[in-house]
């Protein structure tokens, strides 16, 4: 049995928040630096040039990549070898948070539901854990901007719909979402499961990098990359082949009776930075 400390989760989740707020990941800037290769579009070609310079400049600043920092979403894989030390688990998450949003002067942006009433240091953090072998935690942090996360849907399909019938939903979602989320986009798609499951599984698509090692399942990830840019968004709702830059899907076995579709919309700051302690 290896013990961990509540400082050591705290410092580590203050540290990756900090750090996903100002870098984007190599993946998403590996895929807008050939998007801005193959746009075609003057005027879209023009913000993704635009993109690219933000990026560098919040890197050598050190200043937020987006004035949106985010809600704080949290995956952790737990050791069923580990023994935390110190505290609650999810005690230093939200310690660790505090302390990235208040010592890291980022934007606060969590507040109750009715009342409207900022926090003050943008807890709670939304929380996924699982329990894998090991005696190391792996954390991914997770800030997720809401204009974007606004947009997105879930769909209810029955058992009998087709590919066509899951492009076309996501399609009509991005369609529907034009501008608002700040194209290009990340696409995290959750296909089965249940209502709830397939809401998590498209949060979870959007950290995954590469494409989806069941064949079958990233030939519909293509497919729906495909059909979203051949829609015209383009970057900032403005026209262009540039609509989203990946899309990611995460399978779940389902019922019989449906078949759940959930879309997580991202914006091209699709941050998250993760370690192992």
């Amino acid at each position: 049995m290896r013990e961990i400390a509540y400082k050591t989760i705290k410092n580590t989740v203050k540290e990756l928040f900090i750090k996903a707020n100002i870098s984007l990941p190599k993946e998403i800037t590996a895929l807008l630096e050939a998007a801005n290769e193959k746009e075609k579009n003057p005027l879209a070609k023009s913000i993704l040039e635009k993109l690219l310079k933000n990026r560098l400049a919040a890197e050598q600043t050190r200043i937020p990549i987006c004035q949106d920092t985010g809600m704080a979403f949290v995956f952790a894989e737990i050791g069923q070898e580990v023994r935390i030390t110190g505290g609650l688990f999810n005690d230093a998450v939200n310690a660790g948070v505090s302390e990235a949003y208040t010592q890291g002067y980022l934007r606060k942006s969590v507040v109750t539901p009715l009342t409207r009433k900022n926090t003050g240091d943008n807890t709670p953090a939304v929380i996924y854990t699982t329990l894998v072998e090991g005696d190391k935690i792996k954390i991914t942090a997770v800030p997720k901007g809401f204009g974007s996360e606004n947009m997105s849907k879930i769909k209810m399909l029955n058992p009998t719909a087709t590919e066509k019938d899951i492009i076309d939903f996501i399609c009509e979602t991005v369609k529907e979402a034009g501008g608002r989320p700040c194209p290009p986009l990340v696409i995290g798609v959750g296909l089965g499961g249940s209502f709830d499951y397939a809401a998590f599984l498209s949060k979870k698509a959007l950290i995954r990098e590469g494409k989806n090692p069941d064949k079958k399942i990233a030939g519909l990830e293509g497919k729906i990359l495909e059909a979203v840019n051949e829609t015209g968004v383009g970057p900032q709702g403005l026209g262009g082949s540039t609509t989203a830059l990946k899309v990611a899907i995460e399978a779940y076995h389902t019922h019989i009776a449906s078949l759940p579709v959930a879309v997580n919309i991202s914006c091209h700051v699709t941050r998250h930075a993760e370690r192992i302690i």
